[in-house]
């Protein structure tokens, strides 16, 4: 473990291993100024200080403002104007947090230097704890120093970078903890078997150092704008109705009405019982839950058996749900590309239209 910069210096020019190795690391502000301080001018030179593209498994998807992509162009940007001018000080013309992967010996060292959260940057936090609500899908939750906040706008999302197999992945999240949750921060994660990040995020514990970067996205909620909103989340599509919805809990003058329906294969496979409970006991809030993979609602606690269905939410139960709104809904949709799609179908021969909706 590498404690200091001098010592993370020398072990770069003792150890040429560990220089190739750290190469694709573009971003990280010791390994180029180390490598500045050795090379001279020369093209080949030049070339070894040129960004990696990153690779398909690097980019979540999500639609990220800037995407891995945008950043490599700027970086690659910098380092042409720096090679035109043979001016290898340009590529340090702005110091940016330390693009180390959690696998690296140096990257618990930086944790107190990275503290802010960062679009174009990852930025290391400790998890500080771990619970699992089903066999499956756990609530993680991370510090943040002193008593910061994220300050996420309603429904921004966060990108999670992880190493497994000498892969880089990264996959987006969104936190479903209050935007302006101070000293913390929670997300929702289902793993999936096969998956590559989840093989990453199983071995989590308390103490470990997980890079993120963003925010990104978001819905832009104005409290009383809409006479209702419909929310329609599968699963862990739970994760970005849940800051809307304690947004206008917690704000009285927010007379907004909420029809939240969350689809779940089994009653067991609910997520958050008690958070959604307590949401659904205000005046303005109504939860329904569909079970895809239950026949009976017999064995279901007496408080969840008016308000659940069995089967899938079908176009007959959509109309059902849109006839029963209070006002005229304006509906926020979010699951898997099959399920948003569905929903979209559904909507449409409801009487829905797409400037009425919003998928995340």
């Amino acid at each position: 473990m590498h404690n200091t910069q001098e010592g993370f210096c020398q072990s770069f020019s003792k150890n040429a291993r560990l220089v190739s190795t750290c190469r694709s690391l573009s971003c990280c502000f010791w390994y180029r100024t180390c490598v500045l301080q050795a090379m001279s001018g020369s093209e080949q030179d030049w070339l070894a200080l040129r960004p990696r593209e990153p690779s398909p498994s690097q980019c979540c998807g999500g639609g990220c403002k800037p995407c891995i992509y945008d950043v490599y162009e700027k970086e690659l940007a910098q380092w042409e104007r720096a090679k035109a001018k043979q001016d290898k000080s340009l590529l340090t013309e702005k110091r940016e947090q330390v693009n180390l992967p959690p696998s690296h010996p140096g990257a618990c060292a930086l944790m107190s230097s990275n503290s802010v959260l960062n679009p174009d940057t990852f930025t290391a936090f400790s998890v500080s704890s771990v619970e699992q609500l089903t066999e499956d899908t756990y609530q993680y939750k991370f510090e943040l120093p002193g008593n910061s906040s994220l300050q996420l706008s309603l429904g921004q999302h966060i990108v999670l970078r992880g190493v497994v197999n000498g892969l880089e992945v990264q996959r987006a999240y969104t936190p479903i903890s209050p935007g302006n949750a101070e000293g913390y921060f929670e997300v929702l994660i289902k793993c999936y078997e096969a998956g590559l990040m989840s093989q990453y995020i199983k071995t989590w514990k308390k103490g470990d150092m997980v890079f993120w970067r963003g925010p990104f996205g978001g819905f832009p909620y104005q409290p009383n704008k809409y006479g209702e909103l419909l929310m329609l989340a599968s699963g862990t599509g739970l994760a970005p109705m849940l800051p809307i919805l304690q947004s206008i809990t917690d704000n009285e003058e927010d007379e907004t009405f909420v029809t939240l329906v969350g689809c779940f294969p089994t009653f067991d496979k609910i997520y958050l019982k008690p958070l959604l409970q307590d949401l659904a006991r205000y005046w303005n809030i109504r939860i329904f839950y569909i079970l895809s993979q239950e026949t009976s609602l017999e064995k279901l606690p007496w408080s969840y058996q008016e308000n659940t269905y069995t089967g899938r939410l079908n176009e007959d139960l959509m109309k059902t749900i849109i006839n029963s709104c209070r006002r005229r809904p304006f509906v926020l949709i979010c699951g898997s590309s099959a399920f948003n799609e569905d929903m979209t179908r559904y909507l449409k021969a409801a009487g829905i239209e797409e400037n009425s909706c919003f998928v995340f």
